[in-house]
């Protein structure tokens, strides 16, 4: 298969500085935080790529650097074979109709002053394109009914709502769909029915996902490749059932850890300790090493480079 989407070396920096007269009043120089560090990684045509990891390591920014939201400081971003950050402008919009993204909040991502019909219908009707009897088809191809078309969003519950954002992103028969923790706002029992859904969707129309987590167990049901984030770096990439069975970072391992469990006599074990650090001053070296337990003096002094172990590629200098 083919990579649909490519990213090499891709970096992304937000200038977090105090306003200007303050900076000047307390001597203080700017700040520069780091949300995406030198992240390279492709994504194949009609498969589920992951990147998990702890809040504030990158995830969300990636997918909406991917999506056009916000710019990339450095790197390439390939879609399709088109670069967006510095191709044809024309080839750049082309490409943009391939695809679409599902945040994480259904209840903030629809506009409550419109009905749902016109939600679903507008990624079309922005373009011209016709959009009789849109919405209607594709309510029910998400699991609701053609009726439904005429409501308000406040009508419906959290995960009927996902659906709609589900068929929204559907109108414009992307290739790409970026979905941004879809499930994390809703109950237990609704998500598997929302991941159940998505999963059929990309069998029958051949989608391709780029899947944001902080839950392994959704992303074991859904991914096929998972890419893990610490810090924005990516520290460990493999494939789903490899990466869940012999894991190779650290850290990795401390998020299957950090999973919710029983020891041998049901008490809950307690979750790993520690912080991720801050991004405006990371730690030099592995940003890991202040909480890895196999961490040396290399590891504080040295920035692990990514490499191949087997099937995983992994930035660690004790990853055996």
């Amino acid at each position: 298969m083919s990579a649909l989407i490519r990213l090499e070396h891709l970096t992304r920096d937000f200038d977090v500085s105090k306003p200007w007269l303050n900076r000047v009043i307390e001597r203080l120089p700017k700040a520069t935080l780091r949300a995406v560090a030198d992240v390279s990684l492709e994504v194949e045509e009609n498969s589920v790529y992951a990147l998990v990891g702890e809040s504030g390591s990158g995830k969300s920014t990636i997918g909406r650097i991917i999506a056009g939201l916000v710019p990339a400081s450095d790197g390439v971003v390939e879609i399709d074979g088109v670069d967006i950050v510095s191709g044809d402008a024309a080839r750049i919009a082309e490409v943009r109709r391939e695809l679409q993204m599902i945040f994480q909040d259904p209840y903030a991502s629809l506009n409550p002053r419109w009905k749902v019909r016109d939600i679903i219908a507008e990624p079309v009707a922005v373009r011209g394109g016709d959009v009789s009897g849109l919405a209607e088809r594709l309510l029910e191809q998400v699991g609701l009914s053609a009726a439904d078309a005429g409501k308000f969003p406040h009508e419906f519950s959290g995960g009927q709502r996902q659906r709609i954002c589900i068929a929204r992103a559907l109108a414009s028969n992307p290739k790409i769909i970026i979905c941004d923790e879809p499930t994390s706002a809703l109950d237990v029992s609704v998500q598997s029915q929302v991941l159940n859904l998505m999963s059929d969707l990309r069998e029958e129309m051949g989608l391709t996902y780029l899947f944001i987590s902080h839950d392994l167990t959704v992303v074991q049901h859904m991914a096929d490749r998972i890419g893990v984030l610490y810090l924005g770096a990516l520290v460990e990439e493999a494939p789903r059932d490899r990466l869940f069975a012999a894991p190779k970072h650290p850290y990795t391992q401390m998020l299957f850890d950090a999973a919710p469990r029983m020891d041998a006599f049901g008490r809950e074990v307690d979750p790993p300790k520690g912080e991720i650090p801050d991004a405006i001053n990371p730690p030099p070296g592995c940003p890991y090493h202040p909480r890895c337990p196999l961490a040396t003096e290399r590891c504080r002094s040295e920035v692990p480079q990514p490499r191949m172990i087997g099937e995983t590629r992994v930035r660690c200098h004790h990853a055996e």
